[in-house]
């Protein structure tokens, strides 16, 4: 049992693992393969229109005959305004990893299909200790605006691997310059499945770690960051048990880093990275 020091921050794990597949959701299906799993909402929208003649649809299972037919999909879809577009193509692939072709952002928790993103802790290290820099998310952002977010984050767009993705998102969010963002270490790989307003996300996070010097200075460069603040790790350690003020999937990237940086006792340390990793049911 966890400690009541480090029980808190199991509710982070649990809310970004608050569903049990398929959770009522149809199977879509490719060469036999399952590839994502389509809201019951959304059966309408693909059994009339021009989607009718680019899927199979059955009560048990949608198949789609090719992976090319995913991008006339979207496109359907956002000129019926089923959803509104990001206008940013994510890869969907096979359960090995294979591309078959691409969705609009804005559909993937309706069609359930995993979607990639890169999250990078950006550390300091002081006289005094290790420092974490700390984003303060848009008011304006379409998802979780104002909450608190890591240096560096984004969805891994199509054609992109996921250094490729961070170097990208470095120079957009953080006017970080490539030479240095191309140093960060890849530290970790998350997953996990959740329900959210949008639908149903099943992400695979790819965690890096830069440390950078005490001189460098982000700039919010795009707009979607209002602001970055130097802050010590203690004090993000804190903030993250005691409150919700980082979205949602930092958080579990956070306890990702201070299970690594050996924050918690060893008991606490083993229960808290089997809850992380899946490996036991959050309880």
């Amino acid at each position: 049992m966890l400690s009541p020091a480090a029980a808190p921050f199991l509710r982070h794990i649990k809310r970004c693992h608050n569903v049990t597949l398929p959770a009522g959701r149809i199977p879509l299906l490719y060469q036999g393969m399952t590839i994502g799993l389509v809201d019951p909402n959304a059966l309408d929208w693909l059994t009339s229109g021009p989607c009718a003649s680019l899927l199979h649809v059955t009560s048990n299972a949608i198949t789609l005959p090719a992976g090319e037919h995913l991008r006339d999909i979207s496109t359907a879809l956002i000129a019926q305004e089923r959803v509104v577009p990001f206008n940013e193509w994510f890869d969907v692939r096979t359960p090995e990893g294979t591309i078959i072709g691409q969705i609009d952002r804005a559909l993937i928790p309706v069609f359930g299909v995993e979607a990639s993103g890169v999250h990078m802790n950006g550390l300091v290290r002081k006289t005094d200790g290790l420092y974490l820099w700390v984003a303060h998310r848009s008011p304006h952002k379409r998802l979780d605006p104002s909450k608190l977010d890591h240096l560096v984050a984004g969805g891994m767009s199509s054609g992109l691997t996921p250094l490729e993705t961070l170097v990208k998102e470095a120079e957009e969010e953080a006017a970080i310059p490539a030479d240095i963002a191309q140093q960060a270490h890849h530290a970790s790989t998350l997953h996990y499945a959740m329900t959210r307003p949008e639908g149903l996300r099943r992400d695979k996070l790819y965690c890096y770690d830069l440390t950078l010097p005490e001189t460098f200075i982000p700039h919010a460069n795009d707009g979607e960051v209002e602001s970055f603040h130097l802050t010590p790790i203690q004090e993000v350690f804190q903030r993250v048990r005691e409150s919700d003020d980082f979205k949602f999937n930092v958080n579990l990237v956070l306890l990702d880093l201070f299970l690594r940086l050996e924050m918690f006792d060893k008991q606490d340390s083993l229960l808290l990275t089997r809850a992380l990793h899946g490996q036991t049911k959050p309880a």
